[in-house]
């Protein structure tokens, strides 16, 4: 610790910054369909997706390694500030896509960031090409086409298994396997994106002569990393959440848990095997699946072919921005500061535009606003008896229909909490009937 530059203690807080983001951008992963099913509250969710995500920092560093020795070449002449403006892009890029609610992979904006930055200072023999098409692109491609899949055949078998039974006890079930599937999830969102910021952080550590090349992330790397993941889950990235509970498709308990595990058995597979894979295409590939499977099921395919636009800009529009900042950055101090101010006044300005339409735990849940029917209007419409053969209308104003018996009109309506029944100024009220006067008998 003593060793550390001023330039690389200013990356590794940014690597904690871009970890944070990452937290927040991935609530959606693990907690979307169980807060949108109602299985958990909000905030109950999202802080228990925080102590697994924290909890899952420890369980692997495979990904890590990934990052700090597989995608860049630690010995092509990385400088720390090449690490910098590469999280720099990444954490733009993060922003952006949070602001308008598109679940996109932060991993490939991390990589699109490193890459971009490392082709512009060191050239294209500072990036592996061969280990980018191999644990980034391919997983990319395949990982959320296979948990798709995954899901629709859960989603199928879970309906078919319980078409006989009660929906409303097999729906309390599945409430509780989504908690579980949810807690999976999280634990397996923590072994994988908690590890990218450990390996970018090494791989900063590695540039500076802090630790070996090829060296697992130090304990205190494991711990922050951690930490800063599981407070930007806790905060809760609630427009995502939206997005992924609400806009995809309509989910119903046995979809969510039939998602979530296929999403989770995905994601823990990669980190064992040491893919680098996006957390965010696996979950979102499981919620369209779990659309798919369920019959009358429908996915909106307009909010789906704007988050697959968003995941094909993801890498060359961060390693767009980590190009320029790199660019800058190479001048000298000068750069390096200029990067950092131009970074947080972008950052700032995204903040405020959120502010215009802020998504939190209260209304994570609203979807389109459909026409209410209240029950003062209910109760207020008298429709005349019709021509005989012809249906009564059933969207006539009641001020347009004259009113042949009111009486009758609200007793059949719902109970209206004591309001009044007038239509038109008509008195609408029935008299009370005479009170029977008792027998006189003379004595």
């Amino acid at each position: 610790m003593e060793h550390i530059t001023l330039l690389i203690g200013i990356v590794i807080v940014t690597a904690l910054v871009f970890d944070f983001t990452n937290g927040f951008h991935d609530t959606a992963n693990a907690m979307a369909t169980t807060i949108s099913t109602g299985a958990l509250r909000p905030r109950t969710a999202v802080a228990m997706s925080a102590v697994l995500n924290l909890v899952g920092a420890f369980l692997s560093v495979e990904v890590a390694k990934t990052i700090s020795g597989g995608i860049i070449d630690e010995g092509a002449g990385i400088r720390p500030e090449v690490i910098f403006a590469g999280l720099v892009g990444a954490i733009v890029w993060n922003l952006l896509t949070w602001l308008a609610g598109l679940p996109s992979s932060s991993s490939h904006a991390l990589f699109g960031g490193l890459i971009g930055a490392t082709l512009v200072s060191v050239g294209t023999h500072g990036v592996h090409g061969e280990a980018v098409v191999m644990k980034v692109l391919i997983p990319a491609v395949a990982a959320p086409i296979v948990a798709g899949l995954a899901a629709m055949a859960a989603t199928r078998l879970t309906y078919r298994l319980t078409r006989n039974r009660d929906e409303a006890d097999t729906a309390k079930g599945y409430r509780a396997g989504q908690i579980a599937s949810a807690a999976l999830v999280s634990l397996a969102h923590g072994t994988n994106d908690a590890q990218k910021t450990m390996g970018v952080i090494t791989l900063a550590l590695i540039t500076g002569g802090v630790v070996a090349p090829h060296a697992d992330p130090p304990l205190w790397v494991i711990a922050s990393a951690g930490l800063a993941i599981a407070l930007g889950t806790y905060l809760g990235g609630w427009r995502i959440i939206r997005t992924m509970g609400k806009g995809i498709t309509d989910i119903q308990p046995p979809q969510g848990f039939a998602a979530q595990t296929g999403a989770a058995a995905t994601i823990l597979a990669s980190s064992h095997l040491g893919f680098a894979l996006s957390t965010t295409q696996v979950c979102s590939g499981s919620v369209m699946g779990s659309g798919l499977g369920r019959k009358g099921g429908v996915v909106r395919w307009s909010t789906a072919g704007r988050m697959v636009l968003a995941w094909g800009l993801t890498l060359p529009a961060a390693g767009a921005v980590a190009a320029g900042a790199a660019f800058l950055a190479g001048q000298g101090d000068w750069g390096v500061a200029a990067v950092a101010v131009l970074g947080l006044g972008i950052c700032g300005a995204i903040w405020a535009a959120s502010r215009r339409k802020p998504v939190d735990h209260t209304n994570v849940n609203e979807g389109p606003a459909a026409e209410p029917v209240g029950v003062v209007t209910a109760a207020l419409r008298a429709v005349s008896p019709p021509p005989a053969g012809q249906p009564a209308p059933a969207d006539t104003p009641a001020a347009d229909v004259p009113v042949t018996d009111a009486a009758a009109t609200v007793a059949d309506a719902p109970d209206t909490a004591g309001i009044p029944a007038q239509v038109s100024g008509a008195d609408t009220s029935t008299p009370p009937a005479p009170r029977p006067r008792a027998a006189t008998v003379s004595r």
